[in-house]
């Protein structure tokens, strides 16, 4: 019998409850069937507009509980949260405090997962350094099960996993509240003010980031960026090995950016590979090459690592290159869903862009962005419900000037689109780098991306 196998003969003759049907608790649905298990399926979605693979779900037996109050009414023995449902809301206090166990897919997958995970969580930067280990990994020769946040469902692929692969794994904070496991390796990219639309405060949000790695033990990793001052303050509470990443000092063991050269440092000094080496662009994917590197450890070789460097181009999204029309390049940027983001993506060129800027209002301070905007951005084109704080954020800035940068308004994302094409001039170069969700106009930054890019093919 697998660790698949007792997990789910552990779960029979128990009144099962999953709550939302999206992409990751899908598989899970599916292997609760299979197994024998009465499952009840939750979801805010009235029946009309479920798509075919949930109806399927209904036809092999599962329960559907819908529409606005799907909560309402429910009762269970094991609970699978959502990751976007919080974990305080009162009906699932309700069902904590009636006995019920709560629980994720997520946390199915760590009792069962038969081989070593790394997992990659932070505020920027997670998915290219979840995708950037997962590239080293299978260039090195391993085979490497990449999922999480990062979209991939992996809770049904375990019975196909060997000891000697590797797991990758991306993890929100909304995965990681109350989370009770800890990955073998544990990587924090950064953190700063984000999703405070869905955290009671700044505290609920590191709190949920810190249990990637306050679960972990003597024989463990927990890698941070020192440049950080949130992540650097986790160091003393660490219970396994701290190795640290810096572009602006050296850690006592870790991984750091001199000279424009990527060094690693132990007992001695050794170069990895030259910045240049490293065909994404920004300073941003330096530090996301060195948190890679340092997750890695030695089971990649510099060799291998230069490898990726020179070739691998970056994860759609993700100051993803669109096009050049008439001089102009177009850049898709849509991940940026925060200001910390967007300043990243700013960063990473040597001109000044034309933004276009504004998404969901999940409340973060856009502050810091004023400044980076008026220093790094010729026309700004705003858009969306976020377009008036990021615009008094920028009037605001110490350095602005009236018309620097030139302020436009579109609400029409298509619109925003087309008058940045026509306001630029060739070597100009547009950038949609949002600084919010899309939740305010489309259904993720995915679609937003897309619906940007099939708008710039069309100029």
């Amino acid at each position: 019998m697998t660790r698949l196998d007792s997990y789910f003969e552990s779960l029979k003759g128990k009144r099962v409850l999953v709550l939302g049907v999206g992409v990751s608790n899908r598989p899970l649905v599916r292997l609760l069937l299979h197994y024998g298990i009465a499952v009840t399926c939750c979801d805010k979605t009235p029946r009309e507009k479920l798509d075919e693979e949930v109806l399927a779900l209904e036809a092999q037996g599962a329960k559907l509980h819908l529409g606005e109050h799907y909560l309402d009414g429910v009762s269970g023995d094991v609970v699978f949260r959502t990751p976007g449902l919080h974990p305080d809301t009162p009906q699932i206090r309700a069902l904590r405090d009636s006995g019920a166990v709560i629980t994720s897919e997520m946390e199915a997958f760590f009792q069962v997962c038969p081989c070593q995970m790394i997992a990659v969580t932070g505020s920027d930067g997670k998915t290219t350094t979840s995708t950037l280990i997962s590239e080293l990994l299978k260039k090195e020769g391993f085979r490497v099960w990449l999922g999480g946040n990062i979209g991939t469902p992996l809770l049904d692929r375990a019975d196909e996993m060997q000891a000697d692969d590797r797991v990758v794994l991306e993890l929100s904070s909304f995965q990681l509240m109350y989370f009770p496991y800890s990955p073998h390796t544990a990587v924090i990219t950064n953190l700063s003010p984000n999703h405070l639309d869905i955290h009671k405060d700044m505290e609920e949000y590191v709190a949920a980031k810190e249990n990637l790695y306050l679960h972990q033990t003597a024989g463990d990793v927990l890698i941070l960026n020192r440049d950080n001052v949130i992540t650097h303050s986790f160091v003393p509470k660490a219970k396994g090995t701290v190795l640290e990443f810096s572009r602006r000092t050296e850690p006592e063991r870790g991984v750091f950016l001199r000279d424009g050269v990527i060094w690693r440092k132990g007992e001695t000094v050794e170069k990895i590979i030259e910045q240049s080496d490293i065909l994404l662009p920004g300073i941003h994917n330096v530090e996301n090459y060195m948190a890679a590197i340092l997750a890695v450890g030695d089971c990649v070789r510099n060799e291998t690592i230069r490898a990726v460097a020179e070739s691998f181009g970056g994860v759609e999204h993700r100051i993803e290159l669109v096009r050049e029309k008439d001089g102009v390049r177009y850049y898709n940027d849509s991940i940026a869903s925060s200001p910390t983001r967007t300043i990243a993506g700013l960063q990473s060129f040597d001109q000044k862009l034309i933004l276009i800027a504004g998404g969901y209002d999940k409340h973060v301070p856009f502050e810091p962005l004023g400044p980076e905007i008026v220093e790094r951005v010729k026309t700004l084109i705003l858009t969306g419900a976020t377009a008036p704080k990021i615009e008094a954020a920028v009037l605001s800035a110490p350095n602005y000037r009236p018309g620097c940068p030139e302020i436009l308004h579109e609400d029409d994302f298509y619109e925003a689109v087309r008058l940045a094409s026509r306001v630029a001039k060739p070597g100009d170069v547009v950038i949609l780098s949002p600084a919010g969700p899309a939740f305010d106009k489309f259904k993720n930054f995915m679609v937003r991306g897309k619906e940007f890019k099939k708008t710039v093919m069309e100029l």
